[in-house]
């Protein structure tokens, strides 16, 4: 196919060039209504090219060509059989991902270290999730994916199951064997679904790890916004074999997705997707090198210990994202959630993740010598200021096996049934009706139907006074937890 061709920007270059009038949504009509106040901080060209795709990009005598067009050469440059883009982000196409292939009242197996928008899905469509335990990393307090013979563990015991949902690779950039664990499912007639939101890069250098669709997985959904060139919201699921019908994922989708669909984002993930043919492997062979010089710069300093691939040598993972600058900052004395905090306001530096014991930051195709040396200086001033930060209350960390929580109800009955709010200091041995996710990384540590215990309750309000945000709770400040009433 010709990867030089963009039709969504070739259509809206055209649009502008027509100077068509449009007598319909956006009200702003192509920033003629827009406050200039707005436009002087937003750019006048956002609302010029925020256009309808239907009857301005497109036409009804196209059906829909030039999306379509968009699609078929974005599945060609990754290897799938089908692409679908979507404006709603991975947190909504994952949901769409998770109704093609189990519905409410059937079985999915689920990767426990889910983001939130995985349980949300699980609460949403009414299955019933099959966890499977990440395999837990003890001294890096770290999640990895759960390994083949754990999902083959869990296919034994639910071979009613529709499917499996993998995450890989995780926020700090761990990688599952896609293959293998895809050869499980197959094994079993089943679907493999791989939530890869951190893995759009992936298809286009050799050096970066395994991309689903060339690892056997049936859907992948890809968040492109995240390590990729499009605006946020730039989500594309990719499709291949006959395990899950193109039809029936449509069909999920256009049932959650928006009827407005931005063509800001289409023309993002179209202009990406050339870039990447004709430019991807060079710029990201640029990006893996300069990640290598920060990882082994930031390793040069007292108190980091940067997370290599050792993580793989020791087993943990199958492979790591080079890209991905994982450190724990504990030596220092600090957790990670005060070192992104103090490197935002000394540095103005936002790191792109931080938990308890680490900060992450995402190298891409957009950095540059600037930024490798900001982000280097940054930390090293880190590491002088440390010993000036205050030392905040102490995260009660606990052992692994303390987070596999009873599922004592579907999710969606714990969500929607009848609920009270309880003292914290009595909620342990009761059934969770909410999610409580620090954020980030926005992984819930409870989910509604699990059974709540002292250890995560100590856990989750040493957290708080340590200074964890838990925005989807009931009480952010968990005096309080919302549980199952009792009958």
């Amino acid at each position: 196919m010709d990867h030089s061709c963009v039709p969504v920007l070739e259509a809206l270059q055209e649009f502008r060039r027509r100077g068509d009038v449009a007598y319909g949504p956006p009200g702003h009509k192509q920033g003629r209504g827009t406050d200039p106040r707005v436009a002087e901080i937003l750019g006048m060209d956002v609302f010029r090219s925020d256009v309808l795709s239907l009857n301005g990009l497109d036409d009804r005598r196209q059906s829909q060509g030039v999306l379509s067009q968009a699609q078929e050469l974005m599945a060609d440059a990754v290897g799938a059989d089908q692409a679908f883009f979507s404006t709603c982000g991975s947190s909504l196409s994952v949901k769409t991902a998770m109704l093609a292939v189990a519905g409410p009242g059937e079985k999915l197996l689920l990767s426990r270290n889910a983001h939130k928008s995985v349980i949300s899905a699980v609460v949403i469509n009414g299955v019933e999730p099959i966890w499977v335990h990440p395999k837990f990393d003890a001294g890096r307090h770290l999640a990895h994916p759960p390994e083949p013979d754990d999902v083959r563990r869990r296919l034994q015991e639910h071979p009613d199951a529709k499917g499996m949902l993998l995450i890989t690779p995780t926020d700090w950039g761990t990688c599952a064997d896609i293959r293998a664990v895809a050869q499980v499912c197959h094994e079993y007639d089943v679907p493999l679904i791989v939530d890869e939101a951190w893995g759009a890069h992936l298809p286009f250098h050799s050096g970066l790890p395994s991309w689903g669709m060339d690892a056997d997985a049936d859907l992948v959904v890809t968040s492109v916004h995240k390590m990729g060139g499009a605006i946020e919201q730039s989500s594309v699921f990719h499709l291949q074999g006959d395990r899950i019908e193109p039809e029936v994922l449509k069909q999920r989708e256009d049932l959650l997705g928006t009827t407005s669909a931005s063509s800001l984002v289409y023309a993002a993930l179209d202009g990406w997707r050339r870039q990447m043919v004709e430019q991807g492997h060079e710029l990201l062979d640029a990006a893996i090198h300069r990640a290598e010089r920060i990882r082994a710069a930031a390793g040069d300093l007292p108190g980091l210990r940067v997370m290599g691939r050792e993580v793989v040598d020791e087993g943990h993972a199958a492979d790591l994202d080079p890209l991905k600058i994982v450190i724990d900052v504990r030596e220092l004395g600090v957790s990670g959630m005060q070192a992104a905090e103090w490197l935002r306001a000394h540095c103005h530096v936002d790191v792109g993740g931080s938990d308890t014991c680490r900060i992450s930051a995402s190298i891409t195709h957009a950095d540059d010598d600037e930024t490798e040396k900001l982000l280097v200086d940054s930390l090293r001033s880190l590491v002088e200021g440390a010993e000036s930060m205050e030392r905040l209350p102490e995260v009660h960390l606990p052992e692994p096996s303390a987070l596999e929580l009873e599922q004592a109800l579907l999710p969606r009955d714990a969500f929607f049934g009848a609920a009270e709010s309880v003292p914290a200091d009595r909620a342990a041995g009761r059934i969770a009706a909410e999610m409580i996710s620090p954020y980030p990384p926005g992984v819930p540590v409870v989910a509604p139907g699990e059974v709540i215990t002292d250890e995560v309750l100590d856990y989750l309000r040493s957290g708080v006074a340590h200074g964890f945000l838990i925005p989807d709770a009931a009480d952010p400040t968990l005096e309080t937890l919302r549980v199952v009433a009792r009958r």
